[in-house]
């Protein structure tokens, strides 16, 4: 699996556009699913933080900024790491089907992180996570 290639990942929620775009965006809601983030606005250029755990524990400290903001469709931010190389690019899109949405995930730019030895930045572990936020705890957190 080559890190070049961004990890792309859709879903659909049996939830309308509104309800998923306030979870991505609104503070409190993002921190009863996705992670313990002390301040969030949907605004462009906006930075924020966040400590993240490793598979073995290993606390790593997220550096993000707002990057793109369209309002119930699109949201990206910048995506990186406390004293190591690498800037990467998250984007969340929706797109309203009927009474659902479909979510497209886009996590590009790993190949800019640097090989560590135990493989923390490793493009597998980044869709393990990824598939587990967008598959299991946003979508019960979203339909519920």
């Amino acid at each position: 699996m080559s890190n070049a290639t961004p990890i792309i990942i859709e879903r659909v929620y049996n939830a309308p556009v509104a309800r998923v775009w306030k979870a991505l965006t609104d503070n409190a809601e993002m921190k009863k699913w996705y992670f313990d983030i002390a301040d969030f606005q949907a605004k462009v250029g906006f930075e924020f933080s966040f400590s993240g755990q490793g598979k073995e524990g290993e606390s790593y400290l997220h550096l993000c900024k707002v990057m793109e903001v369209i309002p119930g469709q699109k949201l990206s931010y910048s995506w990186r790491y406390e004293g190591f190389e690498g800037n990467s690019l998250v984007s969340f899109e929706l797109f309203a089907e009927g009474e659902q949405t479909r979510l497209k995930l886009t996590h590009a730019g790993l190949e800019t992180f640097p090989a560590t030895a135990n493989n923390a930045f490793a493009k597998e572990n980044f869709a393990e996570g990824w598939n587990y936020i967008t598959g299991t705890s946003l979508k019960q957190f979203v339909e519920q």
